[in-house]
């Protein structure tokens, strides 16, 4: 359950690196909900030693990525609504957090931002980089910061799985999707780009199965192994499940995970490219006017050289009809950087620029953790 605000929270480690809920999902979410998605769950302080993404399966259980530990951690926040969106932009969310946490601002780290679709409640994972301590915080709809208490919780830890010898370097995602959550991330391995399906109930102890990828860089121009997935959704087309990933420099690429073999190594397909220069953050789809849309934002590392926009942080909302087209890999479509549309489908969204955030709460609506040169905002924005 979320506890009262205390200071007293786990210390847990950092490594920095989008919440997928249309309503094909929305009747997944409804049929799963009622099955178990814990199994031997443990009561206790959850201790984290690297904390990274986060997101959230039914009836309020909160998938963190330990990094540190190369495990999915699952807690049970009791969050399970009715919803109540934030009412109004909350100003300076970090040096609020940085305020809880007894430290400045240039002695925070912001990991990641995720939104509970149950109950409207935002959650916040942080740094506080003098002694390498961890803390989730919550908004509620009225702009109140918690840190939820990590002490006396239920959870379940699922390491993910890797080969002798191997190690986790990166998990850059963690979501839900029907019978199973689906992890993105890197190893030391030669084939070091990694997907991880974690079947349901997540059974603390147990793990799961790990398949190795192979993208086509659109803008590289080669097939490549070693560039992990940046951000991801589950998605499900003709039957089939697949993960859509974005990488750096930024395609967008689909990757079939039904029947796959244990340890398989996944071709992906490539279906759009961003441009170069970019490092995607935060994906997420949504529906309007009968139509399915993609969402994606990035941090330009190449804007003081070629600037897309007035800030290095901008975003995209993509036509997901791309996700089914015959043009792929070297003949994908590309995104003309000098123009704000195009190809058709393909529109940058105003309202993403300076964002370094974003998660979905509906339909009709996002949150955006946005920077106001100078702090951190939390508001509610409408979704083109």
């Amino acid at each position: 359950m979320i506890r009262k605000p205390s200071i007293r929270f786990s210390a847990i480690l950092f490594l920095c690196s989008a919440l997928f809920f249309t309503p094909a999902l929305q009747t997944i979410l409804s049929a799963e909900s009622s099955k178990p998605i814990l199994a031997d769950v443990q009561t206790g302080t959850v201790t984290l030693k690297r904390i990274g993404r986060m997101s959230f399966a039914p009836n309020g259980v909160l998938l963190i990525a330990d990094i540190g530990s190369g495990a999915v951690v699952a807690i049970e926040t009791g969050d399970t609504g009715p919803v109540t969106k934030l009412k109004s932009r909350v100003n300076d969310v970090d040096k609020q957090i940085a305020t809880a946490l007894k430290v400045s601002t240039d002695d925070l780290s912001i990991a990641d931002m995720t939104v509970n679709p149950e109950s409207g409640m935002i959650y916040v994972s942080a740094i506080r980089k003098t002694d390498n301590t961890s803390a989730i915080i919550t908004f509620d709809a009225n702009g109140k910061l918690t840190i939820l208490d990590l002490t006396a919780t239920r959870f379940v830890r699922v390491p993910l799985p890797v080969g002798e010898g191997s190690q986790i370097r990166a998990i850059s995602g963690v979501e839900y999707t029907d019978g199973r959550v689906l992890a993105a991330g890197q190893s030391n391995e030669e084939f070091s780009s990694k997907i991880f399906s974690l079947p349901l109930p997540l059974t603390h102890g147990k793990s799961g199965d790990a398949f190795s990828t192979e993208t086509y860089h659109v803008a590289h121009g080669r097939w490549e192994t070693r560039a992990p997935i940046q951000s991801f959704i589950p998605y499900r087309e003709g039957g089939e499940d697949y993960v859509v990933g974005s990488f750096a420099c930024t395609p967008i690429a689909k990757f079939k995970v039904t029947d796959i073999a244990k340890d398989s190594k996944i071709k992906g397909t490539s279906v759009v490219e961003l441009g170069s220069g970019n490092r995607p953050i935060d994906m997420f789809t949504y529906e309007k006017d009968g139509k399915q849309w993609l969402i994606t934002n990035t941090d330009r590392f190449h804007h003081e050289k070629r600037p897309l926009g007035p800030s290095q942080y901008w975003g995209v909302r993509v036509d997901m009809s791309y996700l089914t087209t015959s043009k792929v890999n070297a003949d994908a479509a590309r995104r003309d950087v000098s123009k704000q549309t195009g190809p058709t489908g393909i529109e940058v969204v105003e309202a993403l620029f300076y964002v370094r955030h974003v998660a979905k709460l509906n339909n009709r609506e996002m949150v955006i953790l946005r920077d106001n040169k100078g702090g951190l905002d939390l508001e509610v924005k409408e979704l083109p």
